[in-house]
């Protein structure tokens, strides 16, 4: 069983950036697929990226498609989520998630067994 801790959320002006970290333990790192997801006050959790056991197969939400990028180190346990050009909108709290096995990687939050605390990201206009 794999437990992961998010960090590097904040508050940042419109237009900035943010990288969130996720560092796991308890399993073997590279079978899992990884995801991001979000969610704000009085909303519903909501996809935002998720990337396979190797890196080579990332998926984005299409609301942060070209301004956040997914990339993880297995050697570090770590999937990160690269925030740029952040909006109000983005603001929400942000999990990280695991889904065990090297298959296809998923969107639904259900797909995924594993998730952190989150880490809260306020965007300022």
């Amino acid at each position: 069983q794999v437990q992961l801790v998010e960090s590097g959320g904040g508050l940042v002006q419109a237009g900035g950036s943010l990288t969130l970290s996720c560092a796991a333990s308890g399993g073997t790192f590279s079978n899992y697929r990884l995801g991001w997801f979000r969610q704000a006050p009085g909303k519903v959790r909501d996809f935002v990226a998720a990337i396979s056991w190797t890196g080579a197969n990332r998926v984005y939400a299409d609301s942060v498609k070209g301004r956040f990028t997914i990339s993880r180190d297995n050697a570090k346990n770590t999937v990160y989520l690269q925030m740029n050009s952040l909006k109000p909108e983005d603001t929400a709290v942000y999990y990280c998630a695991a889904e065990a096995g090297r298959g296809l990687v998923h969107t639904l939050a259900a797909a995924y067994e594993y998730w952190g605390q989150g880490t809260q990201v306020t965007v300022s206009s």
